[in-house]
């Protein structure tokens, strides 16, 4: 039987919050640690929970400290159990955080859903085509012709028909014959239109029509300047990420939504400019062609674990 999405992340942010705790109660062995490494590098999602809990684990760090400061009268017996209580406890705690953050109750129950670096093309039972890119989720209700954007971006084109609405955070697309892609951003919701017209209904103000080549963003205080955009060129639909003379920083923060793990660069890159057409299918190879082609320098500490450095100059 397969284990749903759900289920399965909150084993994987479990499992890492008691490898957490068998290294720190100083009873790890060589062995444990070799099984560690290997669990980490059989699965992306292993290193990804991994590295949250690390960093989760600082901010918890207090906790096991003054608890053991609590039993250091003690024999070594009450010591040892009040230590295993306290790195417990404090596993808990970010594993907790980790789940609810990471996995919110809304993305469990999604109708369909994405992991990172995951494309997935879907065929509606109306003819109409979804496609979901890396880390999204999508409720689907035909029934009432409504679709709602949980999180990540989607792609829908709607071929005949009686109309569709996307419903965002932020306002309602409704399309019919038309093609239009929406991203959901921290603070905002980026509405394109590929093909078609579509119709937007913002939280504030009034409602406007959007043609194909246009985009905006729909904010809390209601919807931006309506910008162009060239629907032609080749996009995440495509599995293609395009860069037009772009800031490297900018680049990297794009691509890292399609990488598991950690992908860390140097300040020094970020004004660094770059041209050209990438795939989406094997992110390390294109940090090979920017290595290749900038002066930088790629450092894997683990398949997961990624810095970006300046090339040092070889004298």
């Amino acid at each position: 039987m397969r284990v749903a999405p759900g289920t399965e992340a909150r084993e994987v942010a479990r499992a890492a919050a008691q490898w957490l705790a068998l290294l720190e109660s100083g009873e790890a062995s060589e062995a444990d640690h070799v099984q560690l490494k290997i669990w980490r590098d059989s699965d992306s999602r292993h290193e990804n929970a991994w590295q949250k809990i690390q960093s989760l684990r600082q901010r918890f760090s207090s906790l096991p400290a003054e608890l053991a400061m609590a039993t250091l009268d003690r024999p070594d017996l009450a010591r040892r159990a009040a230590l295993k209580r306290a790195l417990g406890l404090a596993a808990l705690v970010p594993t907790a955080w980790l789940i609810s953050r990471q996995l919110p109750l809304d993305v469990w129950r999604a109708d369909l859903q994405t992991d990172t670096g995951e494309h997935k093309q879907t065929l509606l039972a109306d003819g109409s085509i979804l496609q979901l890119n890396t880390a999204s989720a999508v409720n689907v209700d035909l029934a009432s012709r409504q679709l709602t954007l949980v999180r990540g971006e989607m792609a829908l084109n709607v071929l005949g028909g009686a109309a569709l609405t996307i419903n965002a955070p932020y306002g309602r697309i409704m399309l019919s014959r038309s093609e239009v892609c929406v991203r959901l951003n921290e603070r905002e919701c980026n509405v394109a239109v590929v093909s078609g017209s579509v119709q937007l209904q913002p939280l504030h103000g009034p409602a406007l029509l959007l043609q194909a080549g246009q985009q905006i963003n729909l904010q809390a205080s209601g919807a931006g300047p309506v910008s162009a955009f060239d629907a032609k060129m080749p996009g995440w639909r495509e599995g293609v990420l395009m860069a037009q003379n772009q800031p490297l920083g900018d680049f990297l923060r794009e691509l890292s939504r399609y990488r598991s793990g950690l992908l860390r660069w140097e300040p020094a890159l970020e004004s660094l400019r770059i041209t050209g057409s990438f795939r989406l299918d094997n992110t390390d190879k294109v940090l090979a062609l920017l290595a290749a082609s900038l002066p930088l320098e790629v450092h894997s500490r683990t398949r997961f674990w990624v810095t970006l450095t300046p090339r040092k100059n070889i004298v």
